[in-house]
């Protein structure tokens, strides 16, 4: 048995869609406008299926398994309490790992890989299987949230009707960032944080080209969201918070202080229990139902706070009606309720943890605070709302989504400043202690910060902007034919760009147009009648491997590169030949630089060894020093850095930085001296043990 999404066969291989597909790709504002309006609209509709889907299963598990412990009176009313989240994590765990393994866990690293590693293609079925993994793990008491699986399910979405409609690589992750601020912006009816969670925490920049496409299907998304559920705030306030003394920034600043460390004791408590899991060789059902019985118990017997996506816990601690002690116990539990359900194989999002994690910091913080100086401060909630944000903000390195969000989900405007004060200074606590986010950790383990596919070829490493030509041959589309020949015999050119008289990319005009319309007796045309206005075009940021695949299926001479922000505007031109010629410089510059540092002996023939390694800070030797600070052995030497998505021949005052790969050149005679020595950067001297599994070096020979 499968399970997947399709189109029809008549639709799929027909003429229909095949003209859809060349009008999407043509269209630079109504084709993406319109595709990022459908992705809102649905991602809409999934938002609202997913919380069905939550409030039936939590009927069927609690509702009327409450019934049955009635019906049979010696059964103890915690046995459901206990026994479903176990029930529903060993359902879990095989529906996941039946039909798609990238279901498994909180969703968004999954997005991060997808999009940095896949071009944004994510699997159509991950939508549907995400959405009933995720409803029947929180439904039946597991401690995660909603917001990572609509977003998987959102850019589910987005790269599914991207692919359909035939974009390009680039085009089809603008698609994936909109689903998913799409699905946040739906899930929490907060539009402006949708679209910076999309282009803060998925795409991790900002242009001007996605940020627009992502503004309206966020904007989609929660119109149809809030057409079905209303318009109220997804936490109601019973009071307005404020600011009572400009004192009492200072204790803000205490609030920011704690929660980043508490965040920081969250992202480590979350994956430490993961790798304990991981390590257990047990069947899968068993860790799941070991995990669902551990969290029962804590639900049962500690605090029922702790099951599902736990609103109504913040609430009360927004409401300020939960003790000190009480809040200091759910954090501790929520932590732990949380790691265990990821670990056992559960479905579900990170974030609605940490907003419960840090409302209930927030609240024993201003407790106390409150004790200690009552005539300064404000009422525990205020502290509760802040600690909300600044734990999500700090785990998840996302200041700016954390500080819109709980304005939006609040409508409180009044404590801003504080907030924005205590949200950036947990995330700069945090990320300092811990370079790595909630979210990164799981990418790096994924492989997202690596060369695609796990090897680096040479045209994965050169962009189009390495090999392209800014100057440009243009002719006007009002050039008359006559006028085109004359340029023929001028320039021996075979095609030429086309421009309208805004200097906007039109078409593309060739010799074989030229000859054909002279030979039909067609010489008074102009070359907007003869051009081809389905124009194939690439990005300076695309690699080679991409553009290569396009010249394959063209059969062009070259291909105008346009500004990714303006897809009208032609920045420079790449032809077949200047690919040949840049492939070749670095083979030969690769040679030059062995050569010179004897490296590869003359008897070598060109046996060498390419050794990657993906930098960390526990490389002391190497992080954060320039390239001729390195001591690398005489043997070897560093030929390239990748730093994101960029690949560059390193010079010597380049500074390496954490989540930089190096790639090391050797020969296959040195490489275990180049190991010996990558060993001792890995392992400080004094330190035995093996190589942490994330910084191995890998061959890429």
């Amino acid at each position: 048995m499968t399970l997947g999404i399709g189109l029809p066969k008549a639709l799929r291989n027909g003429k229909i869609l095949h003209r859809l597909r060349l009008e999407f790709r043509r269209s630079t504002t109504a084709g993406p406008l319109a595709l990022a309006t459908a992705i809102g609209l649905l991602s809409g509709v999934a938002a609202i299926g997913l919380r069905w889907m939550i409030s039936a299963v939590q009927w069927l598990f609690f509702d009327q398994a409450g019934r049955l412990s009635d019906v049979w009176a010696p059964l103890p009313g915690w046995v459901p309490l206990v026994l479903a989240p176990a029930v529903g994590m060993v359902v879990v765990s095989w529906m996941v790992r039946r039909w798609a393994p990238e279901a498994r866990g909180h969703g968004i690293p999954e997005v991060q890989f997808a999009v940095r590693q896949r071009g944004g293609r994510i699997r159509p079925r991950v939508a549907i299987v995400k959405a009933l993994a995720s409803a029947i793990s929180i439904g039946s008491g597991g401690s995660v949230g909603r917001e990572g699986p609509i977003v998987q399910i959102g850019s589910s979405i987005g790269s599914t009707i991207g692919q359909v409609a035939g974009l390009g690589a680039s085009e089809v992750r603008i698609m994936v960032a909109a689903g998913a601020g799409a699905a946040i912006g739906g899930t929490f009816n907060a539009p402006i944080a949708g679209v910076l969670f999309a282009m803060e925490v998925i795409l991790g920049g900002f242009a001007s080209r996605s940020f627009g496409l992502v503004v309206v299907s966020s904007v989609a998304a929660t119109a149809v969201v809030q057409s079905a559920l209303g318009t109220e705030p997804a936490f109601d306030l019973i009071e307005r918070f404020t600011l009572v003394s400009n004192w009492e920034l200072g204790l803000y600043l205490g609030l920011g202080v704690t929660t980043g460390i508490v965040a920081l004791a969250y992202v480590w408590m979350v994956y430490q229990v993961e790798e304990r899991f991981d390590r257990w060789s047990m069947p899968f059902w068993a860790k799941a139902l070991m995990g669902g019985l551990a969290v029962g118990v804590i639900g049962a017997f500690g605090s029922s706070h702790i099951f599902g996506v736990g609103h109504e816990g913040v609430e009360l601690a927004l409401a300020g009606a939960l003790g000190v002690g009480t809040m200091a116990m759910l954090v501790i539990l929520k932590m732990l309720a949380t790691s265990i359900t990821l670990g056992a194989g559960g479905s579900g999002g990170v974030f609605a943890p940490a907003l419960f994690i840090g409302a209930m910091t927030g609240g024993v913080f201003g407790s106390l605070v409150g004790g200690l100086f009552p005539t300064i401060t404000a009422s525990p909630g205020a502290y509760a709302l802040v600690g909300a944000a600044a734990v999500f903000g700090a785990a998840a390195h996302a200041p700016m989504t954390a500080i819109v969000i709980l304005f939006e989900m609040t409508d409180d405007y009044l404590i801003i400043l504080p907030l924005m004060l205590s949200v950036v200074l947990a995330q700069i606590i945090a990320s300092r202690l811990n370079p790595d986010s909630i979210y990164s950790i799981k990418l790096r383990r994924l492989g997202g910060f690596r060369p695609s596919e796990g090897e680096m070829g040479t045209l994965d490493i050169l962009l189009v902007a390495d090999a392209m030509e800014e100057e440009v041959k243009t002719v006007p589309e009002s050039m008359d034919l006559d006028q085109l020949a004359e340029m023929v015999r001028e320039e021996h050119a075979r095609s030429w760009v086309v421009l309208d008289e805004d200097g906007r990319l039109v078409g593309i005009v060739a010799l074989a147009d030229l000859e054909r319309s002279i030979v039909a007796g067609g010489s008074e045309k102009t070359v907007g009648e003869v051009m081809t206005t389905a124009v194939e075009t690439t990005l300076p940021g695309e690699t080679l491997r991409n553009a290569f695949a396009q010249f394959s299926t063209l059969g062009a001479y070259q291909m105008p590169v346009v500004d990714p922000d303006d897809r009208t505007r032609v920045v420079g031109v790449l032809k077949r030949a200047e690919m040949v010629w840049a492939f070749k410089e670095l083979a030969d510059e690769h040679q030059r630089l062995l050569k010179r540092t004897s490296a590869l002996p003359p008897d070598a023939g060109g046996d060498s060894v390419h050794v990657a390694l993906e930098v960390t800070p526990s490389h002391t030797a190497i992080c954060f020093q320039t390239i001729r600070e390195i001591k690398v052995p005489a043997e070897a030497l560093i030929a390239l850095l990748r730093r994101g998505d960029r690949v560059v021949v390193p010079r010597g005052f380049t500074r390496v930085e954490p989540g930089d790969v190096l790639t090391f050149i050797t020969t296959r005679r040195h490489r275990t001296s180049l190991d010996a020595w990558i060993a001792t950067t890995i392992q400080p001297s004094g330190v035995s043990g093996h190589h942490p599994p994330d910084s191995s070096p890998t061959d890429l020979t």
